[in-house]
């Protein structure tokens, strides 16, 4: 009988006896990996944290008490046991569970994450506001050593020490090479440190001594500073005591019985207490035991070989970077390369083998990663800084500051651009060409296709100043790439197709919707342009007011947030040149995080499928009786707009 059926909260966690949590922990990877091989997801963090999540609800009463996880990327076992559990074949699809915390999904969830480092902040914030309302609760933030290496985590650590308010911060440690430190010594000091008998022993020892005059006060400095140098050399969480934390462990963090003993104790230590626990990313499927990398986050898969059930016919847009990496940097040794902790995601592992002196990754810290890359700038190298566009959030101000302040030539690759499906709204790319375009000095690119890529990355690297490729999470359109990369015209854009009735403007994978919508025009007799805007920052001025003068009807199509974006700055060329009576229509995503999904169900629903550009321009044109759906699904062969 199943024992994950008879859950319906933690409650009946806590009530379970231990041994039995061991078997519930197994049927908890099954559903995971069956769940994630279909639906895809972040597999390997979560097979890690199975028995440490048991050992959480089991010694903390959520939602009263509060769990606060970091990232979000191993919360799934704490969704199933939630009362989540008969929902959890909906993960990551539209209108589903999310792949992370969400305190709109449950009560459970205590904080919304998806970016990494912020878990300690959110959690020492409850901390103080649960005791300025006189409030009893108790707050436990989880945290991976990867998350650790961001700066973020280190002033909330800092705080905390100061503050000493009653907070317990779980480091889940999953880096195989600390395993050699769990060992004989390592669990006779986390018995010694987490035994009551040891601080009563302490505290009463100190209290005798310093009741002895004159040699007392004297021994005690002289015992307290021999214990300090000897902890230093066999205790591993000095660093955290510095900082005014009590350290516990290290742990196995797959001994539940361990765990809960533990726990208990930090809970009733008071003040900051950080318990150390060791965990297996991966543990209990082979495949990602052996390459908890490649299992981090992956889609659908065949479980009994690991194998990627829709693998890609062509080379990613990130696959191809890497490569257009590589190729610079063989002839050009002033090229760098810098990631947060992403490596292989930016697809920077070859460069990375080939260029080790010149691959630099920071951690999660994008902040450092940008500041560093400004300096080494301004020392005639070129750096390109590749990040996620959801993460290069992070580090805004040196990006002002820093680099295009003293304009400095930093290239940002900025993979994952535009709307990336199933991560949902932590994970969507879609407010950069907003973000980046209001800073002066920087120059901001969107290729169509990965063969345009490769022409960005040299134009950006060899531009002099501040620049940004922009590019999608996707694979590419399997063009043949050009044998030679060439730097582009600044600020020109191409024209793809020529027309006499209206003209589309479009900005990176919106130029082939554009593309698709001109053709079905094409054939009911309009003749419309299409424009491969190319940048986004300078504009293209002259062409897109040869267009107006040419049309009188402008579209603008962007997979970025109307608010600041590409449509904004074509108005503006328009309201600066004085032209009247010109009609255009700005098409890009509305001003709201938009939730999880398929990526072209996510495009249809916010308007930006081929049907929709139809619609807008058969609209500009006064040629309202095409506006039936059922029409131009069968002109387009499109998604079919509901209305």
């Amino acid at each position: 009988m199943s024992l994950l059926s008879d859950i319906n909260g933690p409650s009946d966690i806590r009530s379970m006896p231990v041994s039995r949590l061991y078997e519930l922990a197994a049927e908890l990877r099954k559903k995971i990996i069956e769940t994630v091989s279909s639906n895809g997801g972040h597999l390997a963090p979560n097979l890690g944290v199975v028995e440490l999540t048991l050992a959480l609800h089991k010694v903390f009463e959520s939602p009263a008490d509060k769990i606060v996880w970091d990232v979000g990327h191993q919360c799934y076992v704490h969704k199933i046991i939630t009362g989540r559990g008969d929902r959890f074949d909906s993960l990551r699809k539209y209108g589903g569970l999310s792949g992370f915390p969400r305190p709109d999904e449950s009560d459970h969830d205590a904080f919304a994450a998806g970016h990494s480092s912020t878990s300690i902040s959110a959690a020492l914030g409850m901390a103080v506001a649960r005791d300025l309302r006189g409030e009893k609760y108790s707050v436990a933030a989880v945290i991976g050593d990867g998350a650790m290496t961001g700066g973020m985590a280190f002033e909330a650590m800092n705080h905390a020490g100061h503050l000493q308010k009653d907070l317990i911060v779980v480091l889940n440690d999953n880096e195989m090479s600390i395993a050699k430190n769990v060992g004989g010594m390592a669990r006779y000091l986390s018995r010694m440190r987490t035994d009551p008998m040891y601080s009563r022993g302490k505290e009463e020892a100190e209290q005798l001594l310093k009741k002895i005059p004159s040699i007392g006060p004297t021994v005690l400095k002289a015992v307290e500073r021999l214990k300090d140098s000897l902890k230093y050399l066999v205790v591993p969480g000095m660093l955290f005591e510095e900082l005014g934390f009590v350290y516990l462990g290290p742990i196995d963090g797959h001994n539940i019985q361990d765990m809960v003993k533990i726990l208990s104790q930090a809970k009733s230590m008071g003040g900051p207490v950080l318990v150390h626990v060791i965990t297996k990313k991966g543990k209990g499927y082979s495949h990602a035991e052996k390459n908890p990398g490649k299992f981090h986050g992956i889609g659908a898969f065949d479980i009994e070989t690991g194998i990627p059930k829709n693998k890609s016919r062509h080379p990613s847009y990130t696959d191809v970077f890497g490569k257009t990496m590589v190729e610079l940097a063989e002839k050009d040794r002033s090229v760098l390369a810098i990631t947060a902790a992403m490596t292989g995601g930016t697809g920077l592992t070859e460069f990375a083998a080939r260029f080790p002196e010149r691959f630099f990754d920071v951690g999660i810290a994008e902040q450092h990663a940008v500041t560093m890359a400004a300096a080494m700038a301004s020392k005639n190298l070129r750096p390109v800084v590749a990040v996620y566009s959801t993460f290069l959030q992070r580090a805004y101000d040196q990006i002002i500051h820093d680099v295009c302040m003293q304009k400095l030539p930093v290239t940002f690759a900025i993979d994952r651009g535009g709307l990336v499906g199933e991560d949902g709204p932590t994970h969507h790319g879609i407010f950069d060409l907003s973000y980046l375009g209001q800073i002066p000095n920087i120059l901001i690119m969107s290729p169509r296709d990965e063969n345009e890529l490769r022409h960005m990355l040299k134009t950006a690297v060899e531009y002099g100043g501040p620049a940004a490729v922009r590019y999608p999470r996707s694979e590419g359109k399997g063009c043949q790439p050009d044998k030679e990369i060439k730097s582009l015209p600044l600020g020109r854009a191409e024209v793809i197709r020529d027309g006499m009735d209206i003209a589309f403007f479009a900005v990176g994978p919106m130029v082939d919707t554009a593309l698709s919508a001109a053709i079905v025009l094409e054939n009911q007799g309009i003749s419309a342009a299409v424009v491969n805007a190319r940048f986004v920052k300078p504009v293209d001025e002259d062409c897109i007011l040869r267009y107006v003068s040419q049309t009188g009807r402008i579209i603008t199509l962007e997979e970025n947030v109307l608010s600041g974006g590409f449509g904004g700055r074509v108005t503006e060329v328009l309201n600066s040149s004085g032209i009247g009576g010109v009609k255009i229509i700005t098409m890009g995503l509305p001003d709201s995080f938009i939730e999880h999904g398929d990526r072209n169900f996510l495009l249809a629903k916010y308007g930006l499928s081929v049907d929709e550009v139809i619609i807008n321009a058969l609209n500009l044109m006064n040629l309202r009786n095409f506006r039936s759906p059922r029409k131009l699904s069968r002109l387009s062969g499109g998604f079919s707009v509901e209305r």
